[in-house]
């Protein structure tokens, strides 16, 4: 009896080399960026020395660090960025409570949403800014009226989208729910509201940056509780600019945290949107 040996396996080819970091830097948008932040920080500092600008109004790139490291090293600024930070987070947990309250009730009764939604719109419509003086008036130059003011700014889009959310299930399968004896309180716990989370979710998000900018807005025009507004205010009316600059950077270093925050909390909560899936490939 005689036996084949088995074939040999084939060779293994050596595996590619992979892109270089100069490969990648190409082909991804950093050098975009990098390119973008250099071009506008030249602009910021050549300009006003050159005369295409009023310097006292539109200081330079290097006298605006100067004064975001005074500001900074200061110190005295930190009851101002307390004061706004807590103003933002009452009126964001407020306003996004009531919106999304409003958007259940209205995206689950067809009366309500048809008694109420023109009043919506006519609130969507208003400049909300208009309603600063009256709001100070009511309730003072403390922080009730700038919580106020943000909460009615940001409350919207939570309202909204939890509202054309719950209603995204198609008919088929509101009808396979009704099928399999669901009760009211089982579609809308097993079907609506996960189908809206993702969008709620991006009117939460929204509603962050809008509370943020109502509470600012109220500081600037009630200049009395303190807060990054109020600072704002007082550097304009000295003309020291360099410092209105430190403290707008400020705002928009916060903005951007509280924004990729806002994305970490999102992905977590709907892991199964295409959106979240899409950004951990």
């Amino acid at each position: 009896m005689t036996t084949t040996a088995p074939p040999p396996a084939p060779a293994r080819s050596a595996p590619a080399p992979g892109p270089t970091w100069w490969e990648r830097f190409r082909g991804g948008s950093a050098w975009i960026v990098i390119t973008t932040v250099a071009i506008i920080i030249a602009v910021w500092e050549f300009f006003p020395q050159l005369g295409f600008v009023n310097r006292v109004l539109f200081p330079t790139f290097s006298e605006t660090v100067v004064a975001f490291v005074q500001l900074v090293g200061g110190g005295y600024w930190w009851d101002d960025l307390a004061k706004t930070m807590s103003a933002v987070a009452i009126a964001w947990v407020i306003g996004v409570a009531f919106g999304f309250t409003m958007g259940v009730v209205l995206g689950t009764s067809p009366f309500m949403r048809q008694a109420i939604t023109p009043y919506a719109i006519a609130v969507q419509a208003l400049p909300k800014v208009v309603l600063a003086p009256l709001l100070i008036g009511w309730l003072g130059f403390g922080p009730e009226s700038k919580i106020a003011l943000a909460v009615i700014i940001c409350f919207f889009p939570v309202w909204i989208d939890t509202m054309v959310g719950l209603a995204l299930p198609s008919a088929n399968e509101f009808k396979l729910m009704k099928s399999l004896k669901a009760s009211r309180w089982q579609v809308f716990t097993k079907l609506q509201l996960p189908s809206a989370l993702p969008m709620i979710m991006v009117g939460v998000k929204h509603a962050l940056l809008l509370a943020f900018t109502g509470v600012i807005v109220a500081e600037i025009l009630s200049a009395s509780d303190g807060g990054l507004g109020k600072l704002t205010k007082e550097f304009a009316s000295q003309l020291n600019m360099g410092l209105v600059y430190s403290v707008v950077t400020i705002v928009v270093i916060l903005s951007i945290t509280l924004v990729s925050i806002a994305d970490v909390v999102e992905r977590r909560v709907v892991f199964w949107s295409e959106e979240s899936r899409a950004r951990r490939k």
